[in-house]
């Protein structure tokens, strides 16, 4: 019989924990959505931090000559190649949509839905024109360079792998943002979080800025380097 209040105080501390789980409560003054986001963030920032340390290790340890990047992604305008402008352009969208996004925050705090959801579908469209312009940018170095992940005949054969394991995985985030971007945009709109509030909008926006400021280290380590 002394086993029986044991067995009901170990499911009561289970129940407990579901319930407050399922009830949202604030952990380190943090609600569990921005805490699992957080949580979500940081574990990313060391895979991507892996990836750029690798590549400086390979790009160090690579015997054949590495392509010069401001050649390798020059843009041919005006019967002249402009060195990175196509990258260029897609950091300025990047840091735009940062813009809109912030203000997306802001308005949401405000409750006007609609200001909200015009901001944030801009920041959809504007991350939506950057994955154009990098798959713009891949079938450019695939079909007219012929980069591939194992092989490049510009240099050293690590380049290619190097490249589309990079930019790919961040091209993937971006596209993922979009989508949660746009899902929580129509949310706003339709009133879904007129009772709960609106920390879903800082949430999204915490996404994406984190996936913005990769792009900054992407673009100082791969193309200026």
């Amino acid at each position: 019989m002394a086993s029986i209040p044991a067995v009901n105080a170990k499911s009561n501390y289970w129940q407990n924990l579901v319930n407050d789980w399922g009830a949202d409560r604030e952990v380190f003054k943090l609600s569990w959505g921005k805490l699992m986001m957080w949580i979500f963030l940081l574990s990313d920032t060391f895979i991507f931090s892996i990836f750029l340390i690798g590549y400086m290790n390979v790009r160090m340890s690579a015997t054949d000559s590495w392509p010069l990047t401001s050649e390798v992604f020059a843009l041919h305008v005006g019967g002249a190649d402009i060195p990175l402008l196509l990258i260029a352009i897609m950091t300025f969208i990047l840091i735009t949509s940062s813009g809109t996004m912030a203000m997306a925050v802001n308005c949401a705090y405000q409750r006007n839905k609609a200001a909200t959801f015009k901001l944030m579908i801009a920041t959809a469209i504007l991350g939506a024109s950057f994955v154009g312009m990098q798959a713009f940018e891949w079938s450019k170095l695939i079909l007219d360079e012929g980069v591939r992940p194992w092989s490049n005949p510009m240099g050293a054969a690590q380049f290619g792998s190097a490249f589309f394991m990079i930019t790919g995985f961040h091209g993937m985030h971006v596209s993922i943002g979009v989508i949660y971007l746009t899902v929580v945009a129509f949310k706003v709109l339709r009133g879904h979080y007129d009772e709960r509030g609106f920390q879903i909008v800082e949430i999204t926006g915490l996404y994406w800025h984190f996936v913005d400021l990769v792009w900054v280290f992407i673009f100082a380590f791969f193309y200026l380097w």
